[in-house]
């Protein structure tokens, strides 16, 4: 092999991997994270340690992540024009050209028929689930998170159904509790999300009112007021699920989830401090892994819930 031809493989292997890389980053899978909320029914019923049960909800981990990897491609193919004249999301792997529409059609729906493939290994009850949640993102993708309220609740509900896919995955008893608080919880999260794009948008220099997604700037407080009320019901709604039979199980340290209800209130009232500052400019998962004070509240709490189970 000459010197030349060595260059140029070396060339063609690092283009490969650069659109390979862009490819991931257009899955964005920082934000896959929030699938880890299949485990959650598990660690409620004190059985997060059965490793049986545990294998399931990793197979349901992973096919939701895929899942979510197939739905941010396609938004990102709805939304391609859009997001080359947005200031932060013209970076984005299609909008910014390191990958080609084609490209991203072809991997979204292979990353669907793998998601469904390894969704159906768990039963057809879960495929169901998780179907469903695909189409309901696809419903919001094409034009539902455009419509005030409803874009949040949608988003609210996509993130409850982990919770009920990861009860049906493993069969443990489905509570309609945590499914609340899932609601409530990522219903505030949302809002903190609609609440930082209305806040960063400059004034209009026409004197018109500057306006995100069917929010009008003059609605900023009335978002503070609804994402504050839910992200303090998901508190209560935890602390009536701590007290139920459910969690008092024999086996586990229930007292111990009454710390994570503190936790969480401490963490609801940050997020929106932090909001209110303008500092959070971003998803507020993808920032709460960002921030000191979040990372500090996240890793009590996983511990405190490993030692409660």
């Amino acid at each position: 092999m000459t010197a030349q031809t060595s260059m140029a493989h070396l060339e063609g292997t690092s283009c490969r991997r650069s659109a390979l890389g862009s490819y991931i980053a257009g899955m964005r899978p920082r934000h896959w994270l929030k699938n880890l909320l299949v485990f959650l029914p598990l660690a409620a019923a004190h059985r997060l340690y059965a490793p049986h049960l545990l294998l399931r909800e990793v197979v349901a981990f992973a096919a939701f992540s895929l899942c979510a990897a197939s739905i941010y491609l396609f938004n990102d193919l709805k939304d391609v024009v859009a997001d080359r004249a947005h200031p932060q999301n013209r970076s984005r792997p299609l909008a910014s050209g390191e990958i080609s529409e084609t490209g991203t059609l072809v991997a979204a729906i292979a990353l669907l028929v793998v998601s469904l493939a390894t969704g159906y290994t768990l039963g057809a009850l879960f495929l169901a689930v998780i179907i469903s949640y695909y189409a309901v993102m696809v419903i919001y993708s094409l034009g539902a998170k455009a419509i005030p309220i409803l874009d949040v609740l949608i988003l609210a509900c996509g993130y409850a159904s982990r919770v009920v896919a990861g009860a049906v995955a493993t069969q443990v008893p489905w509570s309609p509790w945590l499914t609340a608080f899932c609601v409530f919880l990522f219903f505030s999260l949302a809002l903190i999300k609609r609440y930082a794009e209305l806040t960063s948008i400059p004034p209009c220099a026409d004197g018109a009112q500057p306006h995100a997604r069917g929010y009008l700037y003059q609605d900023g407080m009335l978002l503070v007021a609804q994402g504050m009320a839910a992200g303090y019901l998901s508190v209560l709604v935890l602390a009536l699920y701590t007290n139920t039979r459910m969690v008092q199980a024999p086996a586990g340290k229930y007292e111990l989830f009454w710390l994570i209800c503190l936790l969480l209130l401490y963490w609801i009232s940050h997020m929106w401090l932090m909001a209110h500052r303008g500092r959070i400019r971003e998803d507020p998962v993808a920032y709460a892994l960002k921030d000191p004070v979040s990372r500090i509240l996240i890793l009590v709490a996983a511990t405190v819930t490993l030692l409660a189970v």
